[in-house]
């Protein structure tokens, strides 16, 4: 039996090797922007919902909420296709549904950029639904976004596991009282995320499926 009955993913670091497209766009954001980027690590801003980005950058409201809908722009037309799948996401999606788990996604993304994102892909039709964030900022950081997924009568009663590799991920399924598994393929590392007590961490998508199917 499984060990849970719904999963919420992350998107970025998670299912999708998104690092080239989310660089590019936002070397793109800071150029027209008029902000120099250069030598800076811009590792840790895969994951971490965009206005937060930005106020590091921006003072005024104005600025930060013009990069960010400047930022959604450019990935929307060109930094969205630069990316790749996981190995093993589509085994994985697969497996669950087979086995009755209902596959989510519980993302920074605004829902219509990552729905049109992930219609690309051939598994598409696995998720059950498509949770993120707003354009604005009624639903703007990780906690919303879970807080919102499991909101849904469907989920209500039902065994949830967060899988995610940012603190954001982990921090967001503390909030929520759900736990949270950490994958170590993505975006974050074992320091990062051991802090948050993960129930599990994980290397690939395989150890993640065999985890939450209750076969490890």
């Amino acid at each position: 039996m499984p060990r849970y009955d719904a999963v919420l993913f992350d998107v970025d670091g998670t299912l999708i090797d998104s690092a080239p497209g989310i660089f590019h766009t936002l070397e793109q954001t800071f150029c027209v922007m008029g902000v120099d980027i250069s030598g800076k690590n811009l590792n840790k801003y895969l994951g971490p919902p965009l206005r937060r980005t930005f106020s590091e950058y921006f003072s005024s409201e104005e600025q930060i909420e013009r990069a960010t809908a400047l930022y959604r722009q450019l990935y929307a037309q060109v930094g969205s296709r630069e990316c790749a799948l996981y190995p093993g996401v589509a085994e994985m999606l697969a497996r669950l549904q087979e086995a009755g788990v209902l596959p989510e996604t519980g993302t920074s993304m605004p829902v219509g950029g990552v729905t049109t994102m992930l219609e690309r892909l051939p598994f598409a039709g696995r998720f059950t639904y498509i949770g993120g964030a707003s354009f604005d900022r009624t639903r703007d950081t990780k906690t919303a976004v879970m807080q919102d997924v499991l909101a849904r009568p469907e989920l209500q009663g039902a065994r949830v596991l967060m899988a995610g590799d940012r603190r954001d991920d982990l921090e967001g399924a503390a909030d929520c009282g759900i736990p949270a598994a950490g994958v170590l393929y993505g975006y974050g590392s074992r320091e990062e995320l051991e802090p948050f007590a993960p129930a599990v961490l994980v290397q690939s998508c395989e150890e993640l499926t065999d985890y939450i199917l209750n076969e490890r």
